[in-house]
């Protein structure tokens, strides 16, 4: 009997040790380690590779031509090899307060750091993150103030003829209270999903972190899936795991536009809102600003608020829906109607930046009035997460 006991304890240990080195298998190094200047050190254990790099947004942009037009991609910059095989790269300036991302290039093979487990999933890539504290990072940050909560629910569309999922954030106390909320309608670029704002945009922080400084009002912030053609997120939906892709249905073709309704009237039946234009706003980036102008101008008795981030303005000459159709009448009946804030906010390199030009010129030549904002930088989540904190306390101030 002692024996036996003496085998099953040895099993157990074993066991235990195995489970230990699956939880704690991976390099004993620190990456990314956050100096006090705020400099920062990568490390990557690598004692066969010729040559390791790191890619990341806080490195010098780089140029790069795709179908989509010119985008501004992650800089690269070499690692140095030092005892045991650990290669090393410090930046060799402070970083300025921001979230990042970044990956290492070992052999010319992408891959994401073993000794960070904080990632983001962007469309198909997978890149490691970081925060910055002391600034913009804050807001970004998990922070000891009351928190939202953050559901994912499904909604029928009977226009589009599936059920669907929505990313939703109730304001801190919204579930001890029977107060009536405002709605916030935040809508992500092509590729993405109702993953990407709440993600790789940081909206619970940024909300959470603005109503507890008193910055923003308490809000209800919808996060919907603008591909028509799917349920919901890659790996979220009834056709099951598969690489995400930008090329999909139904995509700037009318679409998302005509079944917005659904969404809000589910939104309206299921949550203690504001049902009216004076208690919605409607933002998007990329493509979610596309779809913010023209469900804006199809439905003017619908949002009071209004936002542009970098966004595309027209469909492409292929694309026939009446949806862009009579866009100047259209124009002219929402701006007519006065709404109470329409927000255009774009980087001075984004490949976007002349279709946005001609949109506010024309808006000028009609007199229709708007707020503008120029940023630095392109196509890129930094801006955009600025601009959220930005628009989002405009919101709903009177």
């Amino acid at each position: 009997m002692k024996q036996l006991s003496i085998i099953i304890c040895m099993l157990l240990v074993g066991i235990t040790t195995f489970a230990q080195q699956a939880l704690f298998g991976g390099q004993n190094i620190i990456s990314p380690e956050i100096h006090e200047n705020n400099t920062v050190t990568f490390r990557f254990t690598a004692p066969k590779a010729v040559k390791v790099q790191i890619t990341g947004d806080f490195l010098p942009a780089q140029k790069m031509d795709t179908p989509y037009g010119q985008f501004d991609t992650p800089g690269v910059a070499d690692l140095k090899e030092g005892k045991d095989g650990v290669w090393e790269y410090t930046t060799p300036e402070p970083l300025a307060s921001e979230l990042y991302s970044y990956s290492f290039i070992v052999d010319e093979l992408k891959t994401t750091d073993p000794n960070n487990v904080y990632l983001n999933r962007d469309v198909a890539s997978v890149t490691n993150i970081f925060v910055i504290k002391g600034g913009l990072g804050d807001l970004y940050s998990v922070n000891n103030v009351p928190h939202g909560t953050v559901a994912r629910r499904w909604y029928n569309s009977p226009t589009l003829g599936m059920e669907r999922r929505v990313t939703i954030y109730t304001p801190p106390g919204y579930e001890n209270s029977r107060q009536k909320y405002p709605v916030f309608y935040l809508l992500h670029g092509m590729g993405g999903d109702e993953e990407a704002w709440i993600a790789l945009g940081r909206t619970a922080q940024i909300l959470d972190n603005l109503i507890a400084q008193g910055k923003a009002k308490p809000m209800i912030v919808v996060m919907t899936n603008g591909n028509a053609d799917q349920e919901a997120a890659p790996g979220e939906s009834s056709l099951g795991m598969y690489k995400p892709s930008m090329q999909l249905p139904k995509t700037m073709e009318g679409s998302m536009e005509k079944h917005f309704p659904d969404v809000v009237k589910f939104i309206d039946s299921n949550y203690r809102t504001i049902a009216n234009k004076s208690g919605r706003a409607i933002a998007g980036l990329s493509m979610g600003g596309f779809h913010s102008m023209h469900i804006s101008k199809q439905y003017p008795d619908m949002f009071a608020y209004v936002g542009l981030f970098s966004a595309a303005i027209m469909p492409n000459d292929n694309v026939e829906s009446e949806i862009y159709q009579d866009t100047d009448e259209k124009l002219k009946a929402q701006f007519g109607k006065k709404p109470k804030l329409y927000w255009i906010a774009i980087g001075k390199t984004d490949f976007l930046f002349k279709a946005n030009e001609e949109y506010r010129k024309k808006l000028d030549e009609n007199g229709y009035p708007y707020i503008y904002r120029e940023s630095e930088d392109g196509h890129i989540w930094r801006n955009w997460r600025i601009y959220l904190t930005e628009f989002a306390p405009m919101l709903f101030k009177d």
